[in-house]
């Protein structure tokens, strides 16, 4: 997410119940006076649903860009898992003849 003009401590980012929310305010300095601002740095707050699961692992702050690390992890008992197919083939057989012996 681009947030150039903003520095670390003028973002917050917080990760709650599938919901991330990042804020960012900069603190208005009374004595500087601009001749023009190039940027327009009022205060913004987005919001991003995250999918069930989903772990904010780190975010970080280059160039003018908010990088925010997420990672899936599913739980063991919702991955798929595979079923054995039984078949007569794999059974063992219940009559079996012997000998001279007809069934």
């Amino acid at each position: 997410m681009a947030v150039a003009g903003f520095a670390e401590d003028e973002l917050t980012i917080t990760h709650e119940a599938n919901m991330l929310v990042v804020n960012g305010g900069k603190s208005e300095d009374e004595e500087v006076q601009y001749l023009h601002h190039g940027l327009a740095l009022r205060p913004f707050a987005r919001r991003f649903e995250l999918a069930d699961h989903v772990i904010v692992e780190g975010a970080k702050l280059e160039n003018g860009l908010l990088v925010i690390d997420l990672r899936k992890e599913m739980p063991e008992e919702m991955k798929p898992r595979r079923i054995a197919i039984e078949s007569e083939m794999t059974k063992p057989a219940s009559k079996q003849i012997q000998g001279d012996k007809a069934a």
